[in-house]
């Protein structure tokens, strides 16, 4: 299924394929604050609508995870790194998806700050 998202000024839209299974919740210092919804999903299932260039970022940590906000309206509607097979995946906020029936997706917690 194609799913078109973007941030809340659209000034950062895409899309991506893929079925929502379920989403991830971290409770980690950074996704606690954002509230976040994570639908993890191979980079190239990602497609960017507008142009790279109106993204931030934001790295912490081992700086590994690459975070992307919007610079103009704040929201992070995903971000990038790789599993621990090396593979490119995209974590998509669900909650910056449209048309996403936010309470039919099962969510699992995660310990983040055990990680």
């Amino acid at each position: 299924m194609l799913h078109q998202g973007s941030c809340h000024c659209g000034r950062i839209a895409f899309q991506v394929e893929g079925t929502i299974e379920g989403a991830m919740s971290c409770n980690c210092s950074i996704c606690q604050r954002k509230g976040a919804l994570m639908w993890f999903v191979p980079r190239a299932s990602l497609q960017l609508q507008t142009p790279a260039e109106n993204l931030a970022t934001y790295t912490f940590n081992k700086h590994v995870i690459k975070h992307h906000f919007c610079p103009t309206c704040g929201m992070h509607p995903y971000g990038e790194g790789t599993d621990r097979k090396g593979n490119a995946m995209a974590a998509v906020n669900i909650r910056c998806l449209e048309d996403i029936d936010l309470a039919a997706i099962p969510v699992q917690q995660v310990d983040g700050r055990a990680i």
